[in-house]
C-alpha cells in the first residue's frame, strides 16, 4: 500500500513537470509570437508611412505637371499673339515703304514738270534740217553717252558683245519704275547714262541693261 502511494506520487510529479514544461513551452511560444507580431506590425506601420510619404510625392509630381503644362500653353498663345504682331509690323512697314517710293516718284514727277514748264517758257532754237547722208543713215539724236535703240556702239560689235539694252522713256514713267521693271538700280542707270539726276524726258533713250 506504502509502494502504490509512493508510485502514485512520483508519476504526479512526473505528470506535473511534464505539465509544466508543456507550459513554459506554451509561454516561450507565446511570448516568441508576441514579439514577431509586434516587429510585423511596426513593419506594417512603417510601410504605411512610406507609401503615404510617395503618395503626397505623386500629388506634388502631378500639381507641378498640371503647373508647367499651363505655363507651356501660356507660352504657346504668347508666341502666337508675338507672331501675329511681327507679321502686322512687317505688312506696316511694306506699306510705309510703299508709301516712301510713291512720294519719291511723285516728287521726281513734280521736279520733272517744272522743268518742263521751265523749258516751255525757255524760246526755242530753230534748227535747219540736215539731209541724211549714208554713213549717218539709222542714226538719230540721242543724249550724250547713250546709243540709240536697236543699234550698239562700234566698240560692242567689233569685240562680238552682244548691244545694250535701250529703252524709250514714255509718259508717266519714272527713274525709279524703269529700274524696277528691268531689274537694275537707280544709280546704275544715272552711271550707264551720265544722267546727273533722276529728271528724265519723254523720248528719251536709256540704257538699261549691258552685258
Amino acid at each position: 500500500m506504502k509502494g502504490e502511494n509512493c508510485m502514485n506520487t512520483l508519476m504526479l510529479k512526473s505528470s506535473y513537470r511534464v505539465v509544466t514544461v508543456i507550459c513554459g513551452g506554451l509561454l516561450l511560444s507565446g511570448c516568441v509570437m508576441a514579439e514577431k507580431y509586434d516587429a510585423e506590425k511596426a513593419r506594417s506601420l512603417n510601410f504605411q508611412r512610406l507609401l503615404a510619404q510617395e503618395e503626397k510625392r505623386t500629388g506634388e509630381l502631378d500639381s507641378e505637371a498640371k503647373r508647367s503644362k499651363s505655363e507651356l500653353m501660356e507660352y504657346e498663345a504668347r508666341n502666337r499673339e508675338l507672331t501675329v504682331q511681327l507679321q502686322a509690323t512687317r505688312e506696316q512697314m511694306a506699306r510705309v515703304q510703299e508709301e516712301a517710293e510713291a512720294m519719291k516718284e511723285s516728287a521726281l514727277l513734280e521736279r520733272r514738270a517744272k522743268t518742263d514748264v521751265k523749258r516751255a517758257l525757255t524760246p526755242m532754237r530753230k534748227t535747219m534740217p540736215v539731209e541724211p547722208t549714208p554713213d549717218t543713215m539709222g542714226l538719230s539724236a540721242s543724249a550724250p553717252g547713250i546709243a540709240p535703240e536697236g543699234t550698239a556702239p562700234k566698240d560692242s560689235l567689233l569685240g562680238g558683245m552682244r548691244p545694250p539694252t535701250v529703252h524709250v522713256v514714255k509718259p508717266g514713267e519714272t527713274l525709279y519704275r524703269i529700274s524696277r521693271k528691268y531689274g537694275v538700280t537707280v544709280d546704275t542707270i544715272r552711271k550707264w547714262n551720265k544722267l546727273p539726276d533722276d529728271i528724265i524726258e519723254v523720248g528719251q533713250r536709256l540704257i538699261v541693261g549691258q552685258e
